[in-house]
């Protein structure tokens, strides 16, 4: 039997930017055994520059534009850390991160980009966007012409810097909105020294006047002296209508790196013809952030992108003993300027034209350059022996990839078969017997809760995860109404190299203890161990002052039925080890999954009933509140809080590894319609919301409150007479 492969070696890829995304396509096709590779960026998707003017002038839709790092991630077996980057520790050889733990690296390659934000412009944090990152623009740009249209704002928009990318934005924008209706739309461009510096005389002069006839107007030599509300005051003494003011003026780099002790020319990271810091041969640096120390180049995209083979090579061989590539950079290369409609002008070592099958030219590099992320390759699988047991290519050909979280729990009739052996309980201190949410003790006079939870990994983000967990553990205590105390952890590791495992451990650690602090208990200690994947769990306590806890008993005729979270999570989990979901969805249900149900729980003190909504899902959790008080359930499916893009993968036929058994256990107990959105009700959650039986009169009002505290809740049925079983309508 061949060993597992431990890991050995951190490469850390800060920065989601285009050369970035090459070296992860790259690996996911050619992995080095024995690195765990880490991408860290603040969001889960991307844009691609090239396609940003075209997406403003509404020739591109946003999926077009995007790179889904999610998914790019998944392809290449690497775990993406979504959050901003604010520092390095070049001593201890870490990567700082706002609101997270420290990530340790062997390697780190930065690749972060530029900014065009204004910080000593007053009024521009305010009221002022900058055109890099890019993310920012592209969203807000949709919600800008959306309120224009419905006559919100007037469409006067203003640009600082009149370099290409001012111009490029300017005339895509101008085009957008003549092409939307809008009444007298305004385009402003700003620039305090001359336009269009950075380009031939005849390239500059096309360019201007085609901004001429779009009808955009240009005030060079002029300055900016304050960006208001709805206007941008010059130093002449003018004042501008903008309704929306954007920043292109200069290619900044960001300020942390300034504290990093790397070598920096203005800012930028000094690196040599290896694509190495010329201080800290740990650190590489990549795209508009460096400063090719042996040949430098102005800011553009061609570079980052040709610079991926080098890194990828590069990265490899500092782990692995191999040669270092040099990288040298193209003299000049061919400038493709949108100009708007889909028209584009040429230029090239002084040589300039313009048309629209410039466009089209520029529109299929594009459009080949986005192919390789959105039609990424399929990699075989493989091989099984020859020979294997009956059953196991059936079911490896049957049922999707093994899900992790609660999509991987046993299915509750196994379970409730297996607990129906144990004895019930002899002793007077324990009050509880095999069923429950958790054990109830009766502790030196006071009521104790004692539950387990531990969860198979679904992700290589170790902190994220470890927030999730210790939610999901706590999520029984809170439940029962109970204040939780202490915790045991129990964590195994894949096999790694000691300084991985206690970088590894200190991170989990710090992010579950965060959680754990916070809702008033204390990690005490544990067990770990190492194996073959990554697994969490919590041992939790919790102790019930002045009241009895809430147990799954008690729910009476006509309470209403509170849901705190939203449904999806197992079908956004499976679909996400598939490749399959939107990176957005899964960023957005991973938060939603480690909000901590605290307040909830405070808030839902007086309930009759209550359960938390994880493995059997919503239907499962349910009837064992029914099953205790012998009532029955009506459930309105289309109050049911719902996370984004679960009922689109449900319709694309994508289940959670335990729903066909969750559906087929429970079914014969509902009544419900036959559809994808039905079938979410089976559908595993993994730190779910509590589910709680309220007086009707108490509803409206505990309702209100948990909207209050930032809780999806919804009221989404009542209890009513009749056998344990649900009709939903």
């Amino acid at each position: 039997m061949q060993r597992p492969i431990p890991l050995t070696r951190d490469i850390v890829l800060i920065g989601g930017g285009h050369t970035h995304a090459l070296v992860l396509r790259k690996w996911g096709m050619d992995p080095l055994p024995g690195v765990r590779l880490t991408v860290i960026d603040p969001n889960p998707t991307a844009p691609y520059s090239g396609m940003l003017p075209g997406h403003i002038a509404g020739h591109y839709s946003q999926a077009e534009l995007e790179l889904d790092l999610v998914r790019l991630a998944r392809f290449a077996g690497a775990r993406l850390v979504i959050g901003r980057a604010e520092g390095l520790d070049l001593a201890r050889q870490t990567v700082r991160i706002s609101g997270r733990p420290p990530i340790a690296y062997d390697l780190a390659s930065v690749d972060i980009g530029i900014t065009s934000n204004l910080p000593e412009l007053p009024g521009f944090a305010e009221h002022g966007l900058a055109a890099k990152p890019l993310g920012a623009l592209s969203d807000r740009w949709a919600e800008y012409l959306e309120a224009c249209a419905k006559g919100d704002k007037a469409a006067a928009v203003a640009v600082i810097g009149a370099g290409v990318a001012g111009a490029e934005l300017a005339l895509a924008m101008m085009h957008a909105m003549r092409t939307r209706g809008l009444k007298d739309p305004v385009v402003n461009v700003i620039e305090a020294a001359e336009p269009l510096t950075d380009l031939t005389a005849k390239t500059r002069a096309a360019l201007l006047a085609q901004m001429q006839k779009a009808g955009i107007g240009l005030l060079a030599g002029t300055k900016v002296q304050a960006v208001e509300a709805g206007r941008v005051q010059l130093d002449d003494g003018q004042a501008l209508p903008a309704t929306l003011t954007i920043g292109t003026a200069g290619a900044r780099p960001y300020g942390w790196l300034e504290e990093t002790g790397l070598a920096l020319s203005r800012g930028f990271i000094n690196v040599d013809a290896t694509l190495r810091s010329s201080t800290s041969p740990q650190v590489f640096a990549v795209g508009d952030c460096a400063h090719l120390t042996h040949a430098p180049r102005p800011k553009a995209g061609v570079y980052a992108v040709r610079e991926a083979p080098v890194l990828f090579d590069n990265l490899r061989a500092s782990v692995s003993g191999g040669k270092l590539r040099r990288y040298q950079p193209q003299k000049d290369y061919l400038k493709l300027i949108s100009l708007g409609d889909k028209r584009a002008l040429a230029d090239k070592f002084g040589f300039r034209t313009q048309g629209a099958a410039l466009w089209r030219l520029k529109d299929r590099i594009d459009r080949k350059f986005m192919r390789k992320f959105h039609a990424l390759p399929s990699m075989p699988q493989p091989d099984l022996p020859r020979v294997v047991a009956d059953g196991v290519r059936e079911m490896l050909s049957d049922q999707p990839p093994l899900c992790g979280g609660c999509g991987a729990k046993m299915a509750m009739g196994s379970l409730r078969d297996s607990l129906s052996a144990l004895p019930a309980t002899a002793r007077d201190d324990v009050l509880s017997g095999p069923g429950d949410d958790a054990a109830i003790l009766q502790t030196g006079g006071e009521t104790q809760v004692f539950t387990t939870d531990h969860l198979r990994a679904f992700g290589n983000d170790y902190s994220m995860m470890a927030r999730i967990v210790a939610v999901h553990s706590l999520g029984d205590i809170w439940a029962m109404g109970a204040q939780p105390q202490a915790a045991l952890a129990s964590i195994t590791l894949p096999q790694m190299r000691p300084k991985m495992q206690k970088d590894t451990l200190r991170e989990i650690l710090a992010a579950a203890g965060r959680v754990m602090t916070g809702a008033g208990a204390e990690i005490v200690g544990g067990h770990t161990t190492l194996g073959q994947e990554l697994s969490i769990g919590f041992s939790v306590t919790g102790l019930c002052r002045n009241r009895p806890p809430i147990t799954l008993q008690g729910a009476k005729i006509s309470d209403a039925l509170i849901l705190t979270k939203p449904l999806g999570s197992g079908v956004l989990m499976a679909a996400e080890m598939q490749m399959q979901a939107d990176g957005r969805w899964i960023a957005a249900a991973l938060e939603e999954m480690a909000r901590p149900n605290a307040e909830a729980a405070r808030i839902l003190a007086r309930a009759h009933a209550m359960t938390d909504v994880t493995g059997f899902g919503l239907v499962g959790h349910l009837l064992s509140m029914l099953d205790a008080a012998q009532l029955g359930a009506r459930v309105d499916l289309g109050a049911i809080p719902l996370m984004a893009g679960a009922v689109q993968l449900a319709e694309r036929g994508i289940r959670s590894s335990i729903f066909a058994e969750n559906r087929s256990d429970q079914v014969a107990r509902v009544a419900c319609p036959d559809s994808p959105l039905a079938d979410l009700l089976f559908d595993p959650q993994t730190a779910g919301g509590l589910l709680a039986a309220v007086d009707c009169k108490d509803a409206d009002a505990v309702l209100a409150q948990l909207q209050d505290a930032g809780y999806p809740a919804a009221q989404i049925g009542e209890i009513v007479a009749g056998p344990a079983e649900i009709r939903v309508v």
